[in-house]
């Protein structure tokens, strides 16, 4: 039997694309644009108007004609200022010229500018630098050479940063059709676990990988989260798990996924007629993980506790999930390793690296981890490169799938 046809130690690829095909698409939402920030289009944008909207000046200085600079005309009388905002002017004649101010509409009869470094003014007379020589059209941003009224601007699947909410508001888009970004209920389960400000006990630790799962959602701009810490007891977990999956959209769940006795996520599932869609991925870091859906069609994911393992496989797994559930296009990013590397196991292996600058580029430089519980280690790390199975040696040069944090 092929390892992709049974829900147990399935390839990295194959559990991608059964969450990916188990993930129902995210509702469309219509938010005003400070409401949309991080969210994705679903909906095409096009152009209000031609962009530039009228010819416009790109650096202060004067707007003359381009005739006159062609007959050799050196000197201009000055009509005026045209600044930015105000109405358009009219040159008077070929023997007159605005002062204009970066960002202005060009005057009517003028079509070049002058830099106000490439001029002296006495009285109302600007006169050119000795031997400069102008250039027709030269300093302006004609209209409609970045696009034209009507035009198409953003896709749908497209992430609102600073760039796509410039050409929002641009296209004069007060309100903007985006996905609706789920409820999602993160539980971490362990005796062990303490919240930071709660007294703690020699035997246990504070609870990190809730809160590096909300951070790492809320950097992709899913911010409808909650937080819950679960014991190791059957009953208990059976009916807050039942209950957060009544009351949210989507479970992650951190720890109780691998083959300890007190590793009861696995039968809670089944008990709660969640169904499993697979169990265990052949890779390293985070091999227990484990993946179902509900009979409300609700994805389940449910992490391994270890620290590494438990954000290797949200920033692996879950996120790209949301983002294909949000028709969001998942960009691939690689990076070449600084220096040869030798793994083993025949597993995928996620190292986790640093981005430094080199002559060639960026490269990847490794970060190994001591353990999977070494989440001290990720500092200063940028993310984890994908080192496929089937090799032991990777070369420096190699150039393989980078994930950022």
């Amino acid at each position: 039997m092929q390892e992709t046809d049974t829900p147990f130690r399935i390839d990295v690829d194959a559990a991608e694309q059964l969450i990916f095909d188990s993930m129902p698409a995210l509702p469309a939402v219509r938010l005003p644009l400070d409401q949309a920030i991080g969210r994705v289009l679903r909906a095409p944008v096009t152009a209000e108007r031609d962009q530039p909207p009228f010819d416009r000046a790109t650096m202060d200085g004067i707007a003359v004609s381009g005739e006159a600079l062609a007959a050799g005309q050196t000197r201009f009388r000055i009509d005026g200022i045209q600044a930015a905002g105000i109405p358009q002017l009219q040159l008077a004649d070929r023997n007159s010229c605005f002062e204009v101010m970066t960002g202005a509409v060009m005057p009517a009869g003028s079509d070049t500018v002058i830099p106000v470094e490439r001029i002296t003014v006495a009285e109302d007379t600007a006169e050119l630098e000795a031997g400069y020589q102008a250039a027709t059209g030269q300093f302006v941003h004609l209209q409609g050479s970045d696009h034209s009224g009507g035009e198409l601007l953003l896709q749908p699947g497209t992430t609102i940063r600073g760039p796509e909410m410039a050409i929002l508001t641009a296209a004069g888009n007060a309100e903007v059709a985006v996905n609706d970004w789920p409820s999602i209920a993160i539980l971490s389960t362990g005796d062990e676990l303490v919240d930071v400000g709660e007294d703690m006990r020699p035997h246990q630790i504070r609870s990190s990988n809730d809160r590096a799962i909300e951070t790492a959602l809320h950097l992709r701009g899913c911010t409808r989260t909650h937080r819950y810490r679960l014991p190791d007891d059957p009953d208990e977990l059976r009916t807050s798990i039942s209950h957060q999956h009544d009351n949210h959209d989507i479970l992650i769940l951190s720890g109780g996924v691998s083959m300890g006795k007190y590793d009861y996520i696995p039968r809670i599932m089944e008990e709660l007629s969640v169904q499993l869609v697979f169990h265990k991925i052949l890779q390293r870091p985070g091999l227990p993980m484990w993946f179902g859906t509900s009979t409300a069609g609700k994805p389940v994911f449910a992490l391994p506790g270890n620290p590494v393992s438990t954000l290797v496989c949200l920033i692996r797994y879950v996120i790209p999930a949301l983002m294909h559930s949000a028709g969001q296009e998942i960009r691939q990013l690689n990076a070449p390793l600084s220096k040869d590397v030798s793994f083993e196991p025949d597993l995928c292996w996620f190292l986790p690296v640093r981005l430094e600058s080199a002559p060639q580029g960026l490269q990847a430089v490794p970060c190994p981890t001591n353990t999977s519980g070494d989440f001290i280690g990720l500092r200063d790390t940028d993310g984890f490169v994908e080192l496929p199975r089937g090799s032991n040696h990777f070369p420096a040069g190699y150039c393989p799938r980078f994930w950022p944090w």
